[in-house]
């Protein structure tokens, strides 16, 4: 006679797949400068200020700085330098 080979069961799974992920989209980079983003920390900011600040105060604020820093690069690349140092603001 001929053995039976013993049949074994496959227990299914019962998790599931796991799902697809779309195509993602791409991120755009914003360019240096941008108007979104402030060189300055608001919190720091207000902080610092002994009275309120209105929310226009810190687009102010930055516009200075960002001021600052281009005259300040103007200056350090008239003196050959490649680094700003504080005597350029």
């Amino acid at each position: 006679m001929a053995k039976k080979k013993a049949s074994r069961s496959k227990k299914k799974s019962t998790r599931k797949a796991p799902a697809r992920k779309g195509a993602r989209k791409k991120t755009t980079r914003k360019k240096k400068g941008a108007t979104g983003d402030l060189i300055i920390s608001k919190s720091r900011t207000k902080a610092m200020a002994s009275l309120n600040v209105s929310s226009d105060f810190y687009g102010a604020l930055d516009e200075k700085v960002r001021e600052m820093i281009t005259m300040a690069e103007h200056r350090a690349t008239e003196n050959r330098r490649a680094t700003l140092r504080p005597q350029d603001l």
